[in-house]
């Protein structure tokens, strides 16, 4: 099924269901009155979802007309959201532009960092930058909703958490994340408020693209009305979604609504190489940061520049059939 929250100016909006095609959708404060009510009670609700969006596909209930404009975040705010790094490509790239070296337990043990959730954009919202010196960059994600996680699940384990899958922009301040990190204590002001996608669906509503805890799909950025990404998400990930709760969960339980992301999708390219633009026929970047590190590598200094307002990210992730799965983050940047 697909869930989406509709952005009625209160902090946690109004849970409906939306149809497979993303045309329409139908309330269901009868069944839940936000999405957070529902995960809290996921074994009553969940049922009884099901079936209303089964009445949404078959017409057999009255529907409204969806529009990705009017939904909020699907959780407008959340009691955790730690976004990990699945995709070690993007990390040994970054590293590399600071000159730092990737330690060998990247590999086995998953970054992770706990981002703010106390307010996240909508997918349509602006992205507010009061200096385009702190560096302002993109980073397309996949990232799932769980149920309550134990802790000390194992990976095979937390598969069975995961309820809801979604796309994130995970805004980043790439101007101010040296210095953060040169304290050792980690992000704080370089990861402002994120935006995730209209709609959240349950995996089974990806079919054979779900696999393993990992979208078997491409995830496609523009920027500025251009082609910038066409990184697939199923390819190249060291770790799956599942071992990412896992991590988050090795000390502590999760509750009901957290957000684990992906981390940005990165992808090699076809030689074993960094990645090559859209443009070259390659699979383009999900942030910026990555063709300024390959810029760097190639010609001695980055040449593209980060975000500045009036410029726009879209992110989205379709099927098989080219049909859009879980609606369309799209977002300016402007002057705060």
């Amino acid at each position: 099924m697909k869930l989406a929250t509709l952005n009625t100016g209160s902090r946690d909006g109004r849970l409906v269901v939306v149809s497979r095609d993303l045309t329409r959708y139908c309330e269901a404060d009868n069944i839940a009155p936000t999405l957070q009510a529902a995960l809290d009670d996921w074994a009553r609700t969940a049922p009884l979802l099901e079936a209303l969006y089964r009445d949404v596909e078959h017409k057999a209930v009255p529907c409204q007309r969806f529009h990705e404009r009017e939904a909020h975040s699907p959780l407008p705010r959340a009691y955790q959201w730690a976004d990990g790094s699945a995709y070690i490509n993007h990390v040994e790239l970054v590293r590399r532009a600071r000159g730092a070296e990737v330690p060998a337990s990247f590999y086995t043990d998953p970054l992770m960092y706990q981002g703010g959730s106390d307010c996240f954009l909508p997918p349509r919202g602006d992205i507010p930058l009061r200096d385009t010196a702190w560096g302002c960059d993109m980073e397309g994600e996949v990232a799932v909703i769980t149920d309550d996680v134990p802790m000390g699940v194992t990976e095979e384990e937390a598969a069975e958490h995961i309820k809801l899958v979604m796309l994130v922009n995970d805004v980043s301040l790439r101007g101010l994340i040296p210095d953060e990190l040169a304290k050792g204590f980690g992000f704080f002001q370089s990861k402002p408020a994120s935006a995730f996608s209209p709609v959240a669906v349950t995996p089974d509503e990806l079919g054979d693209a779900w696999r393993g805890c990992v979208v078997h799909l491409p995830l496609m950025v523009d920027y500025n009305g251009e082609p910038f990404g066409r990184a697939n998400a199923g390819e190249d990930a060291t770790f799956s979604l599942a071992r990412l709760i896992a991590h988050a969960a090795k000390t502590r339980d999760l509750c009901a609504g957290s957000i684990i992301g992906s981390g940005t999708v990165s992808n090699r390219d076809a030689d074993g190489g960094p990645g090559r633009p859209v443009s070259e026929g390659g699979r383009g970047y999900s942030c910026i940061a990555e063709i300024r590190t390959i810029e760097t590598i190639r010609d001695g200094q980055p040449s593209t520049r980060f975000m500045a307002p009036g410029d726009v990210v879209r992110v989205e992730m379709r099927d098989a059939r080219g049909q859009s799965i879980f609606g369309a983050i799209e977002q300016r940047v402007v002057a705060a």
